[in-house]
């Protein structure tokens, strides 16, 4: 099943080395939904990983992805495998490297809906009519 959905890196990690013949890289997108952004883990395997290295921590990108589940020992585990990464806004550009422009004039990404998280609330919080 193939997917694709835009949002902003949050957090890029390190390249894993599993084994000695495989490797993955995971990084979360924070994607808007409503008053609340969702954190969303994709992982890229084998020679994907390096796709991510164009990217920083803020930029917007588009992530193509497949939607695969398992089961292990009586779990069944969900994993998002991405396998294009490119850009916010760089319709068919044919990248799969990650490697095009960043596009800064996109303003459609809303504005952090928590702007001040690191204040106090105002002491008058008495909003119940009763």
């Amino acid at each position: 099943m193939a997917f694709e959905v835009e949002g902003k890196l949050h957090r890029l990690f390190a390249t894993e080395q599993k084994s000695a013949s495989f490797q993955t890289r995971e990084f979360v997108l924070e994607v808007p939904d409503g008053n609340y952004p969702q954190l969303i883990k994709f992982q890229a395997v084998q020679e994907r990983c390096s796709l991510l290295d164009a990217f920083r921590e803020g930029e917007r990108i588009k992530v193509s992805f497949d939607l695969r589940g398992r089961e292990w020992n009586g779990k069944y585990l969900t994993n998002l495998n991405a396998w294009r990464i490119d850009r916010a806004g760089d319709e068919g550009s044919g990248s799969t490297s990650g490697a095009s422009q960043p596009n800064n004039a996109d303003n459609s990404f809303p504005a952090d809906p928590f702007p001040n998280y690191n204040e106090a609330p105002p002491l008058n919080t008495d909003d119940l009519p009763f």
